[in-house]
């Protein structure tokens, strides 16, 4: 367990650099699960994640002459503008570990804080045990993202904002990668009021905690895949289990499409945008993962927002298609004038909008004076989509649904 007064001194310690986030009720969550639902918006944090409260913590308690020279970090993601951005702060010299495989934005986004970049390895893993080398080698102090007292209790601190708020609270909600913010969090929480209920939520695709939590000792993944890379950690911390399993009283999991759906619920509904990890807990909740009373109080933390623009894109169309807002259909005709235009008008009374079509008249698949037409539709769900089949139909088109 993390003592409440290192908490509550590293709260002192931040206070004035990380901002203070809103723990915001949401309606739409509340009206949806029964409960009474608050957000704990990290992805408005400084730098747009949670892992700036640990890093600016940590570097704060390091030793004048320690910070003389220098820290180290390896991280792809948000403990990377964590470090850099509290360091700078500190006018100390950052050097961060990436994997040669960091998309370039990323890599961008850290040196434009003021870190030094050094791309090595293929993975995480080789990149983090190159920076623990080149610290050892440099003298320099390795800020570790979540296996640390200083960043764990660093981010403590968001447990003391949400009861600050809300006193009351009935069950908080975390999601769990290498367990710095769990335990940091479910350590304020229990010390501060025993009665309310922690559960944590991992990833189905990156096991090792969640599997740990249940066997009471550490069992490391073979390999991970998940869209939530915030919490996408193959080996499970000794230290932050011993503190999970002290105080964490539940733990859930959740698989890549509820982490997609709870990101495109927010988004749509909250107007939040949040990453896979960020989006973790929600998830839980929109699934059932979270048993709770009528009414209850639940903070759910959102740890992040930064998430792939490219990930977010996917994520938006999937979900258009899952929820029938977007109808893909290929329809073969008769390659003559007017085939196009009678199938046009079989859509606009269904009253489909078109918004992407593709005329293919040379595939080596289709009979001699066919064509394939592709055809992309905005839908206004089931009900919508089987009556543009059924107008199809009567108006003999031949088509399959392809999505």
């Amino acid at each position: 367990m993390v003592l409440l007064n290192k908490i509550i001194q590293a709260k002192r310690t931040i206070s004035g650099f990380v901002d203070k986030t809103p723990f915001a009720f949401s309606s739409k969550l509340s009206t949806l699960s029964g409960a009474k639902i608050y957000l704990k918006e990290e992805n408005l944090q400084r730098t747009g994640a949670y892992k700036i409260r640990g890093a600016y913590n940590k570097i704060a308690n390091l030793s004048d002459d320690e910070r003389k020279k220098g820290v180290v970090a390896a991280s792809a993601g948000n403990h990377a503008q964590g470090v850099a951005i509290s360091a700078r702060e500190f006018g100390i010299k950052a050097v961060i570990v990436m994997p040669e495989s960091t998309p370039l934005l990323k890599v961008a986004n850290t040196r434009a804080l003021g870190a030094e970049i050094l791309l090595k390895g293929d993975n995480f893993d080789e990149a983090y045990e190159f920076a623990l080398k080149y610290a050892k080698e440099q003298g320099m102090s390795f800020i570790h993202p979540f296996n640390d007292e200083f960043v764990m209790a660093g981010q403590g601190t968001i447990g003391l904002e949400m009861l600050d708020e809300v006193a009351d609270l009935d069950i908080v909600v975390i999601p769990v990668g290498g367990g710095g913010l769990a335990s940091g969090i479910s350590s304020c929480v229990k010390q501060v009021n025993p009665d309310v209920k922690v559960i944590c939520v991992g990833a189905k695709g990156a096991p090792a905690m969640f599997e740990s939590f249940k066997a009471k000792k550490s069992i490391n993944s073979k390999s991970v895949r998940t869209i939530a890379d915030g919490i996408a950690v193959r080996d499970a911390s000794e230290t932050t289990l011993a503190n999970i399993i002290e105080c964490v009283d539940e733990f859930v999991q959740v698989d890549d499409e509820e982490i997609a759906n709870a990101i495109l619920f927010l988004l749509e509904s909250q107007k939040i945008v949040v990453e896979g990890a960020g989006a973790a807990g929600v998830a839980a909740l929109m699934h059932g993962k979270i048993k709770h009373k009528k009414d209850a109080k639940i903070g759910i933390v959102l740890s992040g927002g930064n998430i792939d623009v490219q990930m977010l894109s996917i994520i938006i169309e999937k979900g258009l298609i899952k929820s029938a807002r977007k109808m893909i259909i290929q329809v073969t005709l008769i390659d003559k004038p007017g085939a196009l235009l009678a199938l046009t008008d079989t859509l606009k009374t269904a009253n489909a909008n078109i918004v992407k079509i593709d005329y293919d008249r040379f595939s080596t698949e289709l009979e001699y004076g066919d064509a394939s037409i592709i055809i992309t539709l905005e839908t206004k769900g089931k009900d919508h989509q089987e009556l543009v089949a059924t107008l199809l139909n009567q108006n003999g088109f031949e088509f399959k649904q392809i999505f």
